[in-house]
């Protein structure tokens, strides 16, 4: 099938549905993968395939190698949720985001029994190597990026989860917002920086330069050194709460009140959020429901289901004490 996907120029899932006769494929693509059928004289051994995947009590995940809070609760959601199931877990990470290192790793899964796939990576590159090579008819679900319409998607809002974080800053009376971001390359990062400089520009507020970050404390830290020392900074908007936890420490060193000077606002909710000094704003995204959400759709592909546009997992913001009314 991976021959018949490459040939036709797409997706192993997407010739899943042609040669199983599912909707939502467009005419001209199925065009394209039944003539590579033809062109391959391509012949899949359907009624070993079924076996397999009947016998198949494992749920196969390949994740990049991540101690952030995201992934690390998104992969936490995805293995309580299979076990309530009955299905065990097994987890393998690429050394790196290359074709080359995502192949092995795809063949390290698929060399257990597994019944479908679940893909846990920040950015679409490194999906597509995944979700291209998997094996002929395997089900797969992607977490956050996908190559195509055609693998079902499990996603945060990201672009709902930041509006509420900056139009609670406007609200409070701030004439615009920073944003401390993640590192580019990541989709999630990238979709956050999107979102924040939408909705200023939608309030016909400025907006400033990004302050670039890497999700880490460190830039975040470096990050506030910098923007204390700027004048008319009254409200910033971190990608994540560990660089906002960096801002509140240096701010804290500059002599910048939190949130007498400076409202902050993070996103993730981490257990420490509550805790800090002072308890922090910041948008609670339920990664574990990502999780749990993305092992219900593939049992729902396990049973021969369609699955079509899968809902947004929607955040919530959890309003604490560093955020304050504008100062005069």
């Amino acid at each position: 099938m991976g021959d018949v996907a490459r040939l036709a120029g797409v997706s192993p899932q997407t010739v899943s549905r042609v040669m199983n006769e599912r909707p939502n494929v467009r005419e001209e693509t199925r065009r394209r993968v039944l003539e590579a059928i033809r062109q391959l004289d391509y012949r899949p051994n359907l009624m070993a395939r079924g076996l397999v995947r009947r016998q198949a009590h494992t749920i196969g995940v390949i994740s990049f190698d991540s101690v952030l809070f995201g992934p690390a609760s998104t992969l936490l959601g995805i293995g309580r949720a299979a076990r309530a199931a009955g299905y065990g877990v097994t987890i393998v990470t690429p050394e790196g985001f290359d074709r080359g290192s995502i192949i092995d790793a795809m063949s390290d899964l698929t060399s257990h029994t597994v019944a479908g796939v679940i893909t846990v990576f920040p950015s679409q590159q490194a999906a597509t190597n995944a979700l291209f090579n998997l094996p002929a008819g395997l089900p797969a679900v992607a977490v956050e990026a996908a190559p195509d319409e055609s693998v079902p998607t499990v996603r945060i809002d990201q672009a709902e989860g930041v509006r509420m974080a900056v139009e609670h800053l406007l609200r409070l009376g701030h004439s615009t917002v920073w944003h401390v971001s993640g590192p580019r390359e990541r989709m999630d990062a990238q979709a956050r920086i999107e979102a924040w400089r939408s909705t200023l520009e939608q309030a016909g507020r400025p907006t400033p330069q990004v302050v670039a970050g890497d999700w880490s404390a460190e830039s975040g830290y470096q990050a506030g050194l910098e923007l204390g020392e700027r004048q008319g900074v009254t409200a910033v908007f971190a990608a994540n709460d560990h660089m906002a936890l960096g801002l509140l420490r240096a701010f804290h060193e500059l002599g910048v009140r939190v949130p007498e000077d400076v409202s902050v606002v993070g996103f993730d909710d981490i257990p420490e959020a509550g805790y800090l000094i002072p308890p922090l704003t910041t948008v609670r995204p339920d990664h574990g429901e990502v999780g749990r959400r993305s092992v219900e759709v593939l049992l729902r592909l396990l049973d021969g289901q369609d699955v079509e546009d899968v809902p947004y997992v929607v955040p919530t913001l959890v309003r604490r004490a560093s955020t304050a009314a504008a100062p005069n």
